[in-house]
């Protein structure tokens, strides 16, 4: 049974403390003070608290195997939670996926690097670890335009939180912006007027001003008109987009609505927020958009990460494959009917036809000239 779009309000409980898995293992007050310099060198808070996650993973790793100082921290012992990622299966029996394994080497990578710049150990035992080749994987969700619009449709207009649900997702497909990035814009980040959107310090630290489609600003404006001011609860810090308590958006309450509405579209596979980040790539590519174009939209440095694109941007490419393909001639319809375009022996008789033609009048002419000369 399909989850309900807007299930009943529940506020959450305190929250929970935050768990040191193995709190005696000395390795933690070296982690400690490497996601102090992390911030102090700029990186953010989001990123700083997953490396602490990853790493305290092994140090969980470490602390069964009676391992606690940084000195301890041979190549082998690196190379052997290596092997541990790598044959380690998740509750339902699945491996790690290869993404999942270089996520927890590189976060380590990072911390026994800025340990040995701290002089706390000799050498780099991970200087020169050989790391699976991270794969190529097109997306796993790709939304046609009609089904775009049929999930766009699941958000109910006649109620408020139906407005804001529709804002959210036409300002994902319109922008294709991340997640976080919509979670971090405020009220003077849009300009509908223009049809203008600035994301602040999104991936890498970076600001980007991108345009945003009519539509998308149409349902912004009747939100902030008719739905915002009502779900503002106590201390308003001009977030765009509020959660059913006034508070700002979640992670986990955002990706969860999306996933509703998905779901109420008919969309079954994996997915959310991402999910239009891919659909309005692919739609613009189909339309002919430029792929530089397409990068700033999305906000990539590098150009090879949006060339993923155009991997899955097919309208381009069967239009191509039909005129040119030599079996089109052949193929058939599974109603039989042939393709558009004449058969081979059309084809054929029409050029006797123009050979002849042409040689018929090539007579013509050389009577008229026999003639003349006469």
């Amino acid at each position: 049974m399909a989850r309900a779009l807007t299930p009943p309000r529940r506020r959450r409980h305190k929250p929970v403390p935050e768990h040191n898995p193995a709190p005696g293992n000395p390795l933690h007050a070296y982690l400690d003070a490497y996601c102090e310099w992390a911030l102090v060198t700029g990186l953010s808070q989001d990123t700083v608290s997953t490396r602490r996650f990853k790493c305290q993973q092994f140090i969980v790793w470490c602390d069964e195997r009676g391992i606690g100082q940084p000195t301890e921290l041979t190549r082998p012992i690196i190379e052997r939670y290596q092997r541990h990622l790598y044959q380690h299966r998740k509750p339902d029996g699945a491996p790690l996926s290869v993404f999942g394994q270089l996520a927890l080497l590189h976060a380590l990578i990072a911390w026994v690097r800025w340990m040995v710049r701290q002089h706390h150990m000799l050498h780099n035992p991970a200087a020169d670890l050989e790391l699976p080749p991270k794969p190529r994987v097109l997306p796993k969700t790709l939304l046609s335009v009609q089904q775009t619009e049929a999930v766009l449709a699941t958000a109910d207009p006649s109620t408020a939180l139906g407005v804001r649900n529709r804002a959210i997702l036409e300002v994902f497909y319109s922008s294709g912006m991340r997640r976080m990035e919509l979670m971090g814009l405020k009220v003077h980040d849009l300009d509908t007027e223009r049809g203008t959107v600035m994301i602040r310090q999104g991936k890498g630290s970076k600001d980007r001003f991108i345009p945003l489609g009519a539509r998308a600003c149409a349902w912004i404006d009747k939100y902030l008109a008719e739905v915002r001011a009502d779900l503002v609860g106590g201390h308003d810090d001009r977030s765009l987009f509020l959660d059913d308590f006034g508070r700002p958006l979640s992670a986990h309450f955002l990706g969860d609505l999306v996933r509703r509405h998905l779901e109420a579209g008919g969309v079954t596979t994996a997915g959310a927020c991402h999910v239009f980040r891919h659909a309005m790539a692919t739609h613009m590519l189909d339309n002919g958009a430029d792929i530089r174009f397409v990068q700033a939209m999305l906000g990539h440095a590098n150009l090879e990460t949006t060339q993923i694109y155009t991997h899955v941007s097919m309208t381009k490419l069967k239009a191509i494959h039909s005129a040119t393909h030599p079996a089109r001639l052949q193929r058939r319809r599974d109603d039989q009917t042939p393709l558009a375009g004449p058969s081979l022996a059309e084809t054929r008789d029409a050029l006797l036809s123009a050979i002849e033609a042409d040689a018929e009048d090539d007579r013509d002419d050389g009577a008229d000239a026999v003639a003349a000369d006469a």
